[in-house]
């Protein structure tokens, strides 16, 4: 599993067992600092199948989006070379990065805020 180097997010292994491709979506993803990473870790028990599955279709299109990136950027530089053409395309990528980003925060966001009422609503049962 990806957790176990550079990070210092902490997956139990029952989450991985029960969410394997999520959990490796969640530590592979690049907009994310481990801050970030061990608060979905966390909030994956209690979020419902729904987050959760857009939790993993956002993150997928992470991966899919830089992959496509990647694989652009490598065939442009086999075709132009180096020096402008490099500085160019990191600067793309990067604010592909961050649009991407403030997408995530967005929608964290919301499951933040999703979040929040759930955990009021459990609260409101009990009280």
């Amino acid at each position: 599993m990806p957790d176990d180097k550079n990070t210092s997010v902490t997956v139990p292994d029952d989450l991985k067992k029960k969410f394997p491709e999520l959990v490796a979506l969640i530590l592979g993803s690049e907009s994310m600092n481990d801050e970030e990473r061990q608060y979905w870790v966390n909030i994956l028990p209690v979020m419902t199948p729904e987050q959760r599955e857009n939790l993993q279709q956002i993150l997928q299109n992470e991966k899919d989006q830089l992959a496509a990136i990647d694989e652009k950027y490598s065939k442009e530089m086999e075709s132009l070379g180096k020096g402008k053409a490099v500085k160019e395309m990191a600067e793309k990528r990067k604010a592909k990065r961050q649009e991407r980003h403030a997408s995530e925060s967005k929608a964290e966001e919301e499951e933040q805020r999703k979040e929040e009422e759930i955990l009021q609503a459990i609260s409101e049962l009990e009280g």
